[in-house]
């Protein structure tokens, strides 16, 4: 037999081998199929975070205990904080990052494609274990998503264990998806795609790597110390054994700053890649775009004891920590004014990723400015712990990350499934969502700074009307999103075909290319007067 003919008959091999059904899911090393996978996971997982908010927000409609046992509650609040950051949050972005980057950079694939499956097969394991202890004799883990010492080492119940493990789990996941990204983008970029020609998706996911691997090792080693310390006897955070619980503190925050910019980066890359698009212009600024982006990855690395102001740290330590917080506000308002000057004078259309991109720039911002707030140590004493927290890191991560998500979605839908989506219903969902959103978070400032605790089951009469309010807003929201669910299953069930170029962007500049073009793809971008 020639080489040829041995060639040609493994290729007939392999196309008659071609994995269908469930196989073709749980084996694939396809970027897409993986891509879809990591979007559907997070957003089940959505749901169920969404579906405990409710029953969070049922007990706190009215004030005295009604549903809810207290420790329920804080199983609740627990489960909560850590589906919605490290199951819907992150898997979503890391959806899109599998789906898009190596399109947006001109590779076949992922670089390692085998690993890139596996990072994402672990994960519904890892919820698993999270949510089967709700059905474990000793409840579920009822510490905060924080799982501050002592609470989660001393006073722990059984099921610490099962919510180390799972926080191992996600960990690796997190990890291998991050190398992968990394090496994908070093090493596969197409001739010509300099790193200053990336599209700034690529570019936010490119430094939200880096920030994954550096920091999701220190969490490896916090939630191994609170197992050592609840299980075999060591004291890193007993201080009757000479530890210290502060240090708990202080190793997870210098974790958990860098996690929430992990969290917020690929929104401002979805963002400045939908903007510029329905803009019909250039993304205003792209360079300094990135040199903000890799400011704020760096300075999430001093901060982390902005969220101790009360822990009792000497007065240098509290002005250098409120000094450097405060110094991340300048790239992110440069980004936001990069934002605005992309808009200002172009020919703009409001079709729904583009609505979800300027709700985006302007209540992310607010989430902004209530941190800028939270910065100043003398204050953070009366905000501290309270709901105004809630109301700061909730405009952030909901009206910033998920409608980023949210944006994203809506704008390679067509691209993804060959499909247009229903106009009417996207639309319904973004103004339900908008609404329903601000009533639920925006009254939680007022009940924060009236001095209303965070995490407790009850509360005093005076605050009674805000927290129905916040409530029934609460409700409206979990609701709009079965609107979102429709308008995916519609549109990958069919619609109206998709054009190549659905949203007619500027001339010449590819839809999936918004930042300054490689020059042997396009031609010069048209005068804009």
């Amino acid at each position: 037999m020639t080489t040829e003919a041995i060639h040609d008959s493994h290729e007939h091999d392999h196309h008659d081998h071609k994995m269908t059904g469930i196989k073709r899911w749980l084996f694939t090393t396809n970027h897409k199929d993986i891509g879809t996978m990591y979007l559907w996971f997070a957003f089940i997982m959505l749901l169920t975070g969404g579906a405990l908010a409710m029953m969070i927000r049922v007990e706190l409609f009215q004030p005295g205990l009604q549903f809810i046992e207290p420790d329920f509650f804080n199983q609740l609040t627990t489960v909560h904080g850590l589906i919605m950051v490290f199951g819907a949050i992150m898997p979503a972005f890391t959806g899109f990052a599998n789906w898009m980057i190596p399109m947006m950079i001109g590779a076949p694939d992922m670089a390692l494609p085998r690993m890139n499956n596996w990072s994402f097969w672990i994960l519904p394991f890892a919820f698993s274990i999270l949510l089967a202890s709700f059905f474990m004799e000793s409840g579920a883990p009822n510490f905060g998503w924080t799982f501050y010492a002592p609470l989660s080492t001393t006073y722990s119940n059984g099921s610490t264990a099962f919510f180390v493990f799972a926080v191992h789990i996600m960990g690796v996941s997190s990890i291998m998806g991050a190398i992968n990204v990394v090496v994908t983008i070093m090493n596969m970029r197409a001739p010509g795609m300099t790193y200053m020609k990336m599209p700034l998706f690529v570019w936010t996911f490119f430094i939200t790597a880096y920030l994954l691997i550096a920091v999701m090792p220190v969490l490896a080693g916090v939630v191994t110390m609170v197992l050592t310390d609840t299980y075999f006897g060591t004291s890193f955070f007993n201080a009757a054994g000479g530890g210290d619980p502060v240090m708990f503190q202080h190793i997870f925050w210098f974790f958990g700053h860098p996690e929430v910019y992990i969290m917020i980066l690929p929104a401002f890359g979805i963002v400045s890649t939908i903007i510029p698009a329905f803009a019909r212009k250039r993304l205003f600024g792209y360079s300094s775009m990135v040199y903000a982006t890799a400011s704020i990855a760096f300075l999430s690395f001093i901060v982390w004891a902005h969220h101790m102001f009360t822990t009792g740290m000497p007065l240098f330590g509290e002005l250098f920590f409120m000094y450097c917080t405060m110094l991340i506000a300048i790239p992110t308002g440069v980004k936001v004014f990069n934002w605005v000057a992309t808009m200002w004078r172009g020919s703009m259309t409001f079709e729904v990723p583009m609505l979800f991109s300027i709700a985006f720039v302007i209540l992310f911002t607010i989430g902004g400015f209530s941190g800028l707030m939270l910065a100043l140590t003398p204050v953070d004493f009366q905000y501290h712990d309270t709901y105004f927290v809630v109301a700061h890191f909730h405009y952030v991560l909901v009206t910033g990350s998920l409608f980023s998500i949210y944006a994203g979605t809506y704008y390679w839908l067509p691209k993804w499934t060959g499909n247009m989506y229903s106009d009417k219903l996207s639309k319904a969902h973004f103004w339900c969502s908008l609404i329903s959103v601000n009533i639920l978070f925006f009254p939680m400032h007022f009940l924060g700074l009236a001095g209303m605790p965070r995490r407790i089951p009850d509360y005093a009469l005076q605050f009674a009307d805000f927290n129905k309010w916040v409530s029934i807003g609460g409700f409206a929201f979990g609701l709009s999103q079965l609107i979102f669910l429709a308008v995916v299953i519609k549109c990958i069930r069919g619609g109206e075909k998709a054009e190549a170029k659905p949203w007619d962007g500027a001339e010449g500049l590819e839809w999936t290319v918004p930042s300054p073009a490689p020059y042997h793809t396009f031609e010069k971008p048209p005068k804009i007067d």
